[in-house]
């Protein structure tokens, strides 16, 4: 599995004043945690933005994740606010905690770093592994948006805009994206200024693309059940128009 970021992005405290007022779907988090959980396993954490969430609402969370700047991060930060997160380094693919879990959630589209149906079936096996009798996994994904996979090579477009955590100045980063669809991955560009540079640095970006369907028939076929699929974090289920593919699953009898 490939982090989403690389370089700078990829440090933990770049890559949360980026996402600094990323709260939209932490409720979501919660009403779930509240149904199913307790302990939570949180695939893919980052910086522990809504493992650290869950925790301060008193629930027992394990968060694991392949970056260890991002790891230091949240760790950093679960310690700041008095909070107890079993914070692991492992790849969702190729994981074992030696225990099992009522609730495991994979948030924030990062499903989307798993570039191939291999790495997908990897996970899911792993899932199945860590997912206790009668318990539930999470996912949440992109829903593809064809205008996005469409645009020019060439065109440039916002991608975020965030005061240098060194206290240097401002940061502004811009994006492209060509669409291969061989692959079904987004392969994405971004365009960093920094005030302490004359030149852009650049970096990239690759997301796999998962169509409805296809996605439905990849959980089917690894033995989970989908038993309620949305199309945004206030449980709207799911049609052409959604944004997102958010799956409540089980594994299949």
């Amino acid at each position: 599995m490939d982090n989403l970021y690389s370089g700078l992005l990829l440090d933990g405290k770049h890559y949360d004043q980026i996402h600094r007022d990323a709260d939209w779907d932490l409720s979501f988090w919660s009403v779930q945690a509240r149904k199913y959980g307790d302990p939570v396993l949180e695939l893919a954490c980052g910086t522990g933005r809504v493992a650290n969430t869950l925790a301060i609402e008193g629930f027992r969370v394990t968060g694991i994740d392949n970056s260890d700047t991002m790891l230091s991060e949240a760790r950093r930060k679960s310690e700041f606010q008095g909070i107890d997160v079993e914070w692991v380094l492992a790849d969702v693919r190729h994981f074992e905690l030696g225990t099992t879990f009522p609730l495991i959630i994979f948030p924030f589209r990062s499903i989307a770093a798993l570039l191939t149906a291999k790495d997908l079936e990897a996970c899911l096996s792993c899932v199945k592994k860590h997912l206790k009798a009668g318990g539930k996994f999470i996912i949440d994904a992109f829903n593809p948006d064809l205008d996005i996979m469409c645009r020019g090579s060439e065109d440039r477009y916002p991608f975020a805009e965030y005061p240098d955590p060194e206290g240097k100045g401002t940061i502004v980063v811009t994006q492209s994206n060509v669409y291969d669809a061989a692959s079904q991955i987004n392969r994405i560009k971004l365009f960093l200024k920094l005030p302490t540079r004359t030149e852009e640095m650049i970096e990239e970006l690759n997301l796999r693309i998962y169509f409805p369907q296809e996605l439905n028939a990849l959980l089917e076929y690894n033995g989970f059940n989908i038993e309620d699929k949305f199309g945004d974090y206030e449980e709207t289920y799911f049609d052409s128009s959604s944004k997102l593919q958010i799956m409540i699953c089980s594994i299949s009898p």
